[in-house]
């Protein structure tokens, strides 16, 4: 059937005039659905994201009765969470009397404790609006087969994962005339697709393919008669069913927009693929069925507007609980947080211990447990929050590659290079310059060979005609990476970006920023030091540490190293800036500048192992003999203070917290190197709050590594710029972390990986599968959030607590839209510490908090 001739596309009906007269509408409303998607980025460069991001513009509610009604999707904490964390005592009477009192829906609508509790026992009332597929599948023998919307997202997934794979398959799919069209010719030879469907005429109405994605949001919008007003919900909905592959699409346009404010395509045309079925399936039908289908179809639609109002006013009992969760911990927080008073800053004041060392953590959770410890090992040490990609808006080139990848936050487009270079040791050379660039292009040139034969053996296990040749010559290499994962190493964390270089050359390859010349050189390093509140009191060593994992065939290893540098370690970062630190050319110009670098301060770049809680130095060989020295001094101080962070730690990963000491590092370690290890460390789990505050605010709290600290002086901030840039990046990554842990803990099926046991990389880096099929998987896998025996992460939406004047935290809330709607649509809390007291900020305006803590 040719679909030019088809009834649907006769020029001359006024149903199609009509429609294409409604062409603005019909492109808004597609427009509308498509902008609804959050970006999620690929394994190698994962960062956490709140899927519900392009939606925070609305009350977290509101989005919720649109997530439950359009995608079947949960968005509030489950009541059976809830009643779980209420009988284990971790919700109190006091804490939903406080969500009640803090609820003017709740006062409203006359909430009561006891309906709230009973609540518990019952399912939201709350209902999904049905799409086409779903009320044209009535088969009597459905239960038999794969249900249409199943079969339709496992092939247009299967779709997607050729169409965009540019790194895993040999063979590459044309890509010239976009998606719409690839998918069109590979339905046409897919005669598989009709038996999954319980259709095996199917091949016979492909016909019915609208010829364009024009015509396929035309066709759908004309066909369905739907009032014009629920077109985008209807649209956004479908879109839900693909979310995985909507999300990875949204992902290329936000790229594009990034770099060169472009458009990208394909988001548009996964929509109109989803639509396209539609013309499918009709065809299969007869009138009768399809008649029937369309009048329930529209029944419930034109119930839309009401069903996501019930659907709204339903959630409420789950908001109040949301919020009684939230109590619980908030008021421990606070406690913690006022139980550090002004004399802790007079002893910080009167330099009663004289800092000898000043360490920059990356603000990471996982960084609080171990700043505490040091600080409790050796007084001498000042520590320093500040986000992990340490100002460097870089991007990096690893050596004789073109693997250029961002090393800074997803929001952020780099504005600088970062490439590889060999850099012998201390010890000057009259011709230093050409003996580097000699070998530079001697390294390069080696590691090119390397990857020419390495390029080569693995392109034969990808030919048909070589594979069984390939795994009989493979096959002991293979059995040997097998005995290595049933008795893990305690081998040191690999560096990936050494991969293939000689052994010679790996000490002395060194990243560093290029193609600056010193006076952007000088403002670039003037800056970071600014933010990070370092323009002055420097001491003789001050450590730029950055945090990676140490994880073994884990697919979501990025995940778990720095969200602040794109999902890569902080590594690059901290060794760029120690480089751009101590360059003699720059510091004269910092001191023209007015920042005064001492001749003895010497700045190192180290890594925080968050498997192992081990410390790793880079370019020691550079360093002053003082400052190596004082490297080693260290040594013994990282030691005790990792030990006690690894005692700390040890309970949540079953370990015995007991033991001694070097058996629970061995562990660890071998932890570490285990490929069948699902739990190598429970990464950000659990995060709840970020403190933007000098650390005397926090010195000493145990905030159970729950919380993300930011050093911040407001006494230096005199025109709020530095909390402009701290409340419009870091807070904005804080609040993706947290909101991806919090999605990924109240609905693991749809915002979540899935087991982890399960998966299957597509494309490369594209993301994983759940099995061989399905939708492409977001989020986090359940065993990043579970113990097997009860969730490790509570989700709490994120309380940011600042120590500035509320005038200045106000006038970034007014000025920058996306984060007046986190702060006034629910999606943070907002406090601010008021002198002694801690103040929070509800309906435009400050209040203390409404409950002393205990």
């Amino acid at each position: 059937m040719n679909s030019n001739s088809h009834p649907l596309y006769d020029r001359t009906s006024p149903s199609c005039r009509s429609v294409e007269a409604n062409h603005h509408s019909i492109e808004a409303a597609c427009e509308h659905a498509c902008k609804a998607i959050a970006p999620a980025w690929p394994l190698d460069r994962a960062i956490a994201v709140n899927p519900h991001w392009e939606r925070v513009s609305q009350p977290v509610r509101r989005v919720a009765a649109r997530m439950a009604v359009l995608g079947s999707i949960q968005v509030l904490p489950t009541r059976q969470y809830i009643e779980q964390a209420l009988g284990e005592g971790r919700i109190g009477t006091a804490d939903l009397a406080f969500a009640l009192a803090t609820s003017p829906s709740a006062q409203a609508a006359g909430l009561t404790p006891q309906a709230c509790k009973q609540a518990l026992a019952e399912k939201a009332a709350v209902s999904p609006l049905p799409l086409l597929i779903d009320l044209l599948d009535n088969d009597p023998l459905s239960h038999k087969r794969l249900s249409w919307r199943q079969a339709i997202t496992h092939q247009v997934s299967q779709t997607c994962a050729a169409f965009f794979d540019e790194h895993q398959a040999d063979w590459q799919p044309s890509r010239k005339k976009g998606l719409y069209a690839f998918w069109c010719d590979t339905l046409t030879h897919d005669h598989g697709i009709g038996i999954l469907m319980g259709l095996p005429n199917l091949g016979r109405s492909i016909g019915a393919l609208p010829a364009t994605r024009a015509e396929a949001e035309q066709w759908v919008l004309q066909r369905l008669g739907l009032p014009e007003a629920v077109w985008a919900d209807y649209l956004e909905a479908v879109l839900l069913t693909v979310n995985g592959w909507a999300s990875w699409c949204a992902y290329l346009g936000w790229q594009a927009r990034l770099q060169d404010g472009k458009t990208d395509p394909n988001l548009r045309d996964l929509l109109a693929i989803r639509l396209a079925w539609g013309a499918i399936l009709l065809d299969c039908k007869d009138d009768a069925a399809a008649h029937q289908a369309f009048a329930t179809l529209q029944a419930a639609w034109r119930q839309a507007s009401a069903m996501l109002e019930s659907a709204h006013d339903a959630l409420l009992i789950d908001e109040v609980w949301q919020i009684a969760l939230e109590a619980g911990y908030q008021r421990q927080l606070s406690r913690k947080l006022l139980s550090v008073g002004p004399p802790a800053a007079e002893a910080q004041s009167s330099q009663a211990v004289k800092v000898e060392v000043q360490a920059a953590f990356c603000i990471d959770v996982r960084s609080e447990p171990m700043r505490r410890s040091l600080e409790a090992v050796w007084p001498a040490i000042q520590t320093i929050g500040f986000a992990g990609f340490f100002g460097l808006p870089a991007a990096y080139t690893p050596l004789a590659t073109h693997a250029r990848r961002p090393q800074l936050p997803g929001l952020l487009e780099p504005t600088v290079e970062v490439v590889d270079s060999i850099i012998p040791g201390s010890g000057a050379r009259p011709d230093e310059d050409e003996h580097e660039r000699k070998l530079t292009i001697a390294a390069r040139a080696a590691r090119e060979r390397w990857f020419a034969r390495t390029g080569q053996w693995l392109a034969a296990s990808r030919w048909p005609g070589a594979a069984f040749s390939y795994v009989e010559a493979a096959g002991l290499g293979y059995v040997g990476k097998l005995f290595g994962w049933l008795s893990p190493s305690t081998q040191a964390r690999p560096r990936d970006d050494l991969a293939g270089l000689p052994n010679r050359y790996r000490p002395m390859c060194r990243p560093g920023l290029t193609g600056l010349d010193v006076d952007a050189r000088v403002a670039l390093a003037a800056g970071v030091l600014h933010a990070m509140g370092l323009d002055h009191d420097l001491a003789p060593l001050v450590l730029l540490v950055g945090h990676g994992s140490h994880t073994t065939n884990n697919a979501h290893t990025a995940g778990l190293d720095c969200g602040a540098c794109c999902g890569q370690t902080g590594e690059v970062n901290a060794r760029a800036l120690a480089q751009l630190l101590n360059d003699l050319a720059v510091r004269a110009g910092l001191q023209s500048s007015g920042i005064a670098v001492p001749v003895q301060t010497v700045f190192v770049a180290a890594l925080h192992n968050t498997t192992t809680d081990e410390f790793e130095g880079f370019d020691l060989d550079l360093l002053p003999a003082s400052a190596e020295d004082g490297w080693h001094r260290l040594q013994k101080i990282f030691a005790h203070a990792g030990d006690q962070v690894r005692r700390e730690r040890a309970t949540g990963l079953g370990l015995n917290p007991r033991m001694p000491h070097y058996e629970l590092l061995t562990a660890l370690r071998r932890r570490a190197n285990d490929g069948a290890q699902t739990r190598p460390e429970w990464g950000l789990a659990n995060n709840a709050s970020f403190v933007i505050a000098p650390r005397w605010r926090t010195l000493g709290a145990a905030l159970d590594g729950r919380s993300f600290l930011h050093d911040y002086d407001a006494a230096n901030d005199a025109d709020g710029s530095v909390l402009e840039l701290l409340m419009t990046a870091p807070m904005l990554v804080t609040h993706w972390i947290n909101w991806q842990y919090h999605a990924s803990t109240c609905d693991s099926e749809r915002l979540g990986s899935g087991n982890k046991v399960l998966h299957n990389v597509v494309g490369g880096n594209l993301g994983v599968f759940e099995g061989n099929g399905g939708d492409l998987r977001i989020g986090l896998s359940k065993q990043s959030l579970h113990d097997g025996t009860r969730w490790m992460h509570e989700p709490l939406r994120l309380t940011v607590i600042i120590d500035a004047p509320a005038q200045a935290i106000e006038r970034v809330v007014q000025k920058h839209a996306v984060v007046r709607h986190l702060v006034y649509n629910g999606w943070l809390h907002l406090w601010r510490f008021d002198q002694a007291r801690l103040a929070s900020f509800q309906c435009g305006g400050w209040q203390p908090l409404p409950y002393e803590p205990s």
